[in-house]
């Protein structure tokens, strides 16, 4: 099937399910799988327009709600650090959409460009997750005690479904003002920084603008490994920002395409949607799993799959 937007021939089936494939994996850690997404595009499809950053923010509407929704059923959506990842993201993914047709129309540059974000959130995510805990240190996180009571609630409810799910522990905030955001989850605290995380929206907006990706792949790392916050949590959150200047981004990129008419730059509106179709279903069952999987297995997967597709782009752009 010849998509004329994009310029691609590709069998309609496969879109879809290469996005529900990686959908599921990636979701439950908060990222949309858009970032997998681009390089398939790329490398299999040979879409390099910068009009492929905006098809990706449309795989983005489409597949993210059905995540979001099943994350706010189990009482596990941050509300509070929701909007200001939006707040935050939603400027600074409109600068990056600039960027990217102004300055990084160049297919190869912007590979280059995207390896060194990606490797950079992996080797940071390796970091962490290799560091050794002290021997003494036998007090168990909230995420391993959620995970636990996980496991108790399928054994006691077997083939109790969604509704032994839902009477999980919930998020419960306990302050959100200009200067902090408190939730404690399964009898844990977390305080973070509003503008500490703002500033760190307003970045990850830029370079996911850049990148069509809505900066969910970027800022759920670092919600993890820099502020301390439970994979658990952060999830539909990081979700729940990417769709909002997802929305964004597509109608900024459709907006500014009139004034550069020598280059591709409107999404490819029928392929985005296979892509999304494909990423609903798979990010609604991942957002469904994530409960079941620990979260130190979730970490490892995001940071594999971050510097397998950095070093995918450094060895397309030496080549």
């Amino acid at each position: 099937m010849y998509f004329s937007a994009s310029g691609v021939t590709v069998a309609p089936w496969i879109p879809p399910l290469v996005a529900f494939g990686i959908s599921f994996f990636t979701s439950m850690g908060g990222v949309s799988g858009a970032f997998l997404l681009l390089p398939f595009q790329m490398s299999c499809l040979g879409y390099t327009n910068p009009s492929v950053s905006a098809t990706n923010q449309v795989f983005n509407i489409v597949a993210i709600p059905s995540g979001v929704w099943r994350y706010y059923r189990e009482g596990r959506m941050v509300w509070p650090l929701t909007w200001v990842v939006v707040a935050g993201t939603l400027p600074g993914v409109l600068i990056g959409a600039v960027v990217r047709v102004a300055w990084l129309p160049d297919p190869q540059h912007f590979k280059l460009f995207a390896a060194a974000v990606l490797l950079a959130i992996g080797i940071r995510m390796v970091r962490d997750l290799a560091r050794k805990k002290p021997a003494a240190a036998v007090t168990k996180t909230s995420e391993q005690r959620f995970h636990e009571l996980v496991r108790v609630y399928r054994e006691q409810n077997a083939g109790g479904g969604d509704a032994a799910s839902e009477r999980l522990p919930a998020v419960a905030v306990t302050h959100f003002n200009l200067h902090r955001l408190g939730y404690t989850f399964y009898g844990e605290q977390y305080d973070v920084p509003f503008w500490g995380i703002f500033a760190l929206s307003f970045l990850v907006g830029i370079v996911g603008g850049i990148y069509g990706i809505g900066g969910g792949a970027i800022i759920a790392p670092f919600f993890v490994s820099v502020f301390g916050l439970p994979v658990y949590t952060v999830a539909g959150a990081a979700l729940m920002g990417t769709f909002v200047t997802s929305v964004a981004g597509v109608l900024f990129y459709q907006a500014i395409a009139p004034y550069y008419p020598g280059v591709s730059v409107a999404p490819d509106l029928f392929l985005g949607l296979l892509f999304g179709l494909g990423g609903m279903a798979g990010m609604y069952l991942g957002a469904r799993c994530q409960k079941h999987v620990p979260a130190r297995a979730i970490k490892w997967l995001l940071a594999v799959v971050l510097l397998y597709t950095a070093g995918k782009y450094v060895l397309d752009f030496l080549r």
